[in-house]
């Protein structure tokens, strides 16, 4: 059986980290620091000691993430990795519920709303209470959503996230606090959950059930976690009880790139950590593989200066490297033509474009540059854009799919009868009621509303119940009774066939209804195919891309464009401390993703029209106040000098409570340390 030499391929710390076993292990990974190939070897190491690889669990925040790392760990060992328990926390909690739904009274054949029709059972509530018709503004459904699912995935009271975050729909608390509760009574009733369910449902199991979390802790004997900076505090709660029992685990992450507070990610989860779990090891992983020394220079200064955080300095044993050049440019137009410049002079330098990036705080900065690199033919690509299922011909399609997986989904049965000819939504309704009233397709009449769309609809579904089609017959059988409705509805249809050709061959992979529509919702492929056509190729292609967007990719040449007051840090941070040092690890994440060029560039002054500084003004601006230190913006202009930052390996050790032993009291630590998040 083949052996691996884990002294030889790692360096000390990844070695300390991948043979570390039993017990719990927290693993500081800096940036470019190895992190996903360290948790690869200690896969491989667990397998390889005899650990029944079932019993390993790897949550991630993607599936393809998790599939990497276990493909990786195989070709190091064996096939025996391609076994480890892993996922996404989503889909790792889909899998639990579909066993244990009776449990908590859900049918187990629920359908997973995905964003979109989430936003829609919350507008057919917020019609019935007729508050689409106030004189006030009432906020949409997406608003709506967004403060209940910030609710609770940051387990805070509906009011405090209507005060911090909209404060301008205070006066609706009342009515937002019943739409939160009647859609939680509608989800329930039709047998549909949406993706904060799935986490809520875990937590409700693992905390009322003691039976079962035991079970399940002990069948998970390893339990480790990657980018946990980013989990929220459902997650953390989650993951400390499936170790409750046995307390192995090993969470990775950068406390330096917790960037994504808007989605609910706790940065405390990652600092507080040791606090869970009393006899945390910590591991640091300062050894960069990725930039230069003098752009970790620049980058270990940014982030030196932050208020809290585990101390490390990124080092290269890499020789050489330019300094990172920062620009102050004349004006927007400047900036952009700079930028158009210097990507051409790269380009005969030999660095492909797919090798260059331009990175912003926001999706509206680049607006002035993609304008200036159409002009001089540069083929980009944006990320950052709507994804492929949410495409309205692949929802349509998903609807028939879903309904015949759960006839009580009121939200597909609505997008599949507004696509008939001649039915509005009070026809619907009638439908849908006999239908959900009836439990059943072939005793609904529907010649009543004398429509031959539905008549044919109606038809094929029954025909589809009544029979065991595979999905791909299935698929067919909607994707033909679609086309002419496809054509009508949409006068581009032409460039979206594309998209639905995609879906029939991503079906292809699946062998269940119920796997591939779970997928879909959990796990979308990223982008439409109709976005990503208009590409020059001939070429390849630059990117554009949020800063949120790049966290985890690399480049030979990054340039962050608007280092400036009020773009990085974004004016909406400027009053909260919290959220500044949260933009100040978004810069640090930005420059951490160049190896070899790094360029800041700012326009010395704003005259766009929208500028939140000053509308339709000539506005002069401020560079950003995480670059404009003695230490680090006098010696970008010079350009001359090396940051001369020491490099020598540190350690940080966690000092632990010696009042704690490894099995004294866990659940009532952690009961106290989450607090309300124990009330079910």
């Amino acid at each position: 059986m083949q052996k691996i030499d884990y002294k030889k391929e790692l360096n000390e710390k990844q070695f300390e980290a991948a043979t570390s076993t039993d017990g719990a292990y927290l693993v500081i990974a800096g940036a470019g620091s190895g992190k996903t190939r360290t948790l690869v070897y200690r896969v491989a190491y667990l397998v390889e000691k005899g650990i029944v690889p079932e019993r390993i669990l790897l949550l991630t925040f993607t599936r393809k993430a998790a599939e990497q790392m276990l493909r990786r760990a195989s070709s190091l060992l064996d096939n025996r990795c391609q076994h480890v328990s892993g996922g996404t926390f989503h889909s790792f909690a889909n899998s639990i519920l579909r066993k244990y739904a009776k449990v908590l009274g859900l049918a187990n054949n629920y359908t997973i709303l995905d964003e979109s029709d989430a936003e829609d059972v919350v507008n057919i509530l917020r019609t019935r209470l007729e508050l689409n018709k106030q004189e006030k503004r009432f906020p949409r459904k997406k608003a709506v959503l967004e403060m209940i699912s910030k609710s609770i995935n940051k387990v805070e009271p509906l009011r405090k996230v209507i005060y911090d975050e909209y404060p301008q729909f205070l006066e609706w608390e009342e009515e937002i606090n019943k739409i939160k509760q009647l859609y939680k009574e509608y989800k329930f009733e039709k047998s549909l959950i949406d993706y904060d369910d799935l986490l809520v449902y875990l937590k409700r199991l693992l905390l009322e059930f003691d039976d079962i979390r035991i079970k399940l802790s002990d069948n998970y004997k390893y339990v480790m976690v990657d980018e946990y900076q980013d989990t929220n505090k459902l997650q953390a709660l989650i993951v400390s009880l499936l170790a409750s029992v046995h307390k192995n685990i090993m969470v990775v992450g950068d406390d330096s790139q917790s960037i994504y507070s808007f989605r609910g990610a706790n940065f405390k989860n990652i600092m507080d950590f040791p606090k869970i779990f009393p006899e945390t090891k910590t591991i640091t992983l300062e050894e960069n593989y990725r930039s230069t020394q003098t752009i970790l220079n620049l980058t270990n200064n940014i982030i030196g200066m932050a208020a809290e955080g585990f101390g490390k300095s990124l080092f290269t044993r890499k020789e050489g490297g330019v300094l990172p050049i920062y620009i102050d440019a004349a004006d927007e137009s400047a900036q952009s033509k700079y930028i158009a410049d210097k990507i051409l002079q790269l380009r005969e330098q030999d660095v492909e474009l797919s090798d260059i990036a331009i990175l912003f705080r926001s999706g509206w900065h680049s607006n002035d540059l993609e304008v200036e690199l159409a002009s001089r033919n540069i083929p980009f690509m944006k990320y950052g854009g709507r994804k492929f299922i949410e495409a309205a011909h692949i929802k349509d399609v998903l609807s028939y799919l879903r309904i015949i997986h759960n006839i009580k989904d009121e939200v597909s049965w609505h997008r599949a009868l507004l696509l008939c000819k001649g039915v509005g939504p009070k026809t619907a309704d009638k439908i849908i009621n006999q239908v959900i009233k009836k439990d059943n397709l072939s005793q609904t009449d529907t010649k009543q509303f004398r429509k031959i769309d539905i008549d044919k609809l109606m038809e094929l579904l029954s025909q589809i119940k009544e029979n065991s089609y595979t999905l791909l017959e299935m698929l067919d059988l909607f994707l033909k009774h679609y086309q002419p409705l496809f054509r009508e509805k949409y006068d581009d249809f032409n460039k979206r066939v594309n998209d639905l050709d995609s879906l029939r061959r991503i079906a292809t992979r699946y062998g269940s209804l119920e796997g591939f529509l779970a997928d879909m919702a959990l796990e979308p492929p990223e982008r439409s195919i109709v976005e990503s056509s208009f590409r020059d190729k001939d070429d390849s292609t630059l990117t554009l891309s949020t800063i949120h967007s790049a966290k985890g990719l690399e480049w030979h040449t990054v340039f962050i464009i608007y280092v400036a007051e009020g773009y990085l840090p974004s004016y909406l941070s400027l009053e909260d401390k919290d959220s500044i040092e949260e933009e100040r690890r978004l810069l640090y994440v930005a420059s951490t993703r160049a190896k070899h060029n790094l360029f800041l560039i700012k326009p010395q002054v704003d005259r766009s029209p929208g500028s939140f500084f000053m509308e339709g003004k000539t506005v002069f601006t401020q560079v950003s106040r995480f670059i404009d230190t003695p230490k680090i913006f006098n010696e970008l202009l010079d350009c001359q000098a090396s940051l001369d930052l020491k490099t020598t390996e540190k350690e940080f050790n966690y000092e632990l409570d010696s009042s704690h032993s490894k099995n004294d009291g866990f659940m009532d630590n952690l009961k106290e340390y989450f607090k309300d998040d124990f009330i079910a």
